[in-house]
């Protein structure tokens, strides 16, 4: 059973291990210069840069996905929600969890009465491009922007 929550300070650890995981996937691990310190800082400090959900696998208690998002203001469009990652760890990949997590930043960005949502994706990553054609995504070209309109 996996659960879907707003993550913690005490959920960084494992957050980041996931970041890393993700930057490995992507063959960039070397680029990764951000700690879990300076995260739960940035996340959880006096003035929040991020917010973060996490999946959650409830016979282990263990962090198996997240999806980090932050706020940023179009002059055309105003208030969108921006999704810097969202990350299911690769042995719980295929189970619906980064559908849980898209659809739980959706209602995010619903609830914070954002006009849409927005993020990139490699253009190689063709299984990210596939589950992101499901949700009805427009795509740009190039480093590949995608939006919801709302």
């Amino acid at each position: 059973m996996i659960s879907i929550r707003p993550g913690t300070r005490a959920d960084i650890p494992q957050a980041f291990a996931l970041v890393t995981e993700l930057a490995v996937y992507e063959k960039a691990a070397d680029q990764v210069t951000n700690t879990a310190e300076q995260m739960a800082e940035d996340g959880f400090g006096p003035n929040p840069l991020f917010g973060i959900l996490v999946a959650e696998d409830s016979d282990t208690q263990k962090i198996v996905g997240m999806s980090i998002y932050y706020f940023r203001y179009s002059t055309w469009k105003g208030k969108r929600l921006y999704l810097e990652d969202i990350i299911v760890t690769e042995d719980f990949r295929g189970y619906g969890i980064g559908k849980l997590l898209l659809d739980a930043t959706i209602e995010m960005a619903h609830e914070t009465k954002c006009t849409g949502m927005m993020w990139q994706v490699l253009d190689w990553n063709q299984p990210a491009i596939g589950f992101y054609q499901q949700f009805g995504t427009r795509f740009d070209d190039g480093w590949t922007n995608c939006h919801l309109d709302f």
